[in-house]
């Protein structure tokens, strides 16, 4: 792996985030499944370099598995709840949990279980983008496994925790911050604004 300071190319970030044996079975499975703008996202992509720096196996620490669609011609649960049971019988075999998410239907409930409103998404994009911290917010596009990178890859390889300009809440990234920093006490942060 790169130093901690030197650039990550995509073609070195694609090869990590497939070194984890479920990224790879994700990637090559789903497709199959049709999910409408569907993306591999959250710490299952960044945490395989953030392993591979530390000289760890690339799922380690991996809780779950995040895949994020937008479909916005049915924002019921029942819906999602259907997509999420497809998505479960499609990797089964894996032993992992992989959380589905439609994207369209986010802002029904974030109020519920956040406590503050969340304006509705046009696209999966949209909800990478609103990650907490910068680097973090990245995606793999199911139907032709695209690299989608808000903010580049730059401070995944560098190891720096920087708040989301996109998204900034404080206390909420100092908190996700903290708990990466945990696992990999070589990432450093960036300061909040």
């Amino acid at each position: 792996m790169a130093q901690q300071d030197e650039q990550l190319t995509e073609v070195e970030f694609l090869a990590l985030v497939r070194g984890n044996p479920v990224n790879a079975a994700l990637l090559d499975r789903l497709p199959a499944l049709h999910l409408p703008d569907a993306y591999l996202t959250a710490g299952c992509l960044f945490q395989a370099v953030w392993n591979a720096r530390s000289a760890r196996p690339p799922a380690w620490g991996v809780n779950d598995y995040d895949v994020f669609y937008f479909d916005p011609a049915d924002l019921s649960a029942e819906a999602e709840s259907r997509v999420e049971s497809r998505v479960r019988c499609a990797v089964a075999d894996l032993g992992v949990t992989v959380e589905v998410k439609n994207q369209a239907r986010v802002h029904t409930w974030y109020r519920d279980w956040f406590g503050a409103d969340y304006s509705a998404l046009r696209c999966a994009r949209d909800g990478i983008d609103r990650f907490l911290v910068a680097g973090t917010c990245l995606g793999l596009r199911l139907d032709d496994g695209q690299l989608y990178a808000t903010h580049g890859l730059h401070d995944v390889a560098a190891g720096v925790l920087r708040i989301n300009p996109i998204h900034p809440v404080p206390a909420l990234f100092e908190q996700k911050a903290r708990s990466y920093q945990a696992r990999w006490p070589w990432l450093r942060g960036a300061e909040v604004p």
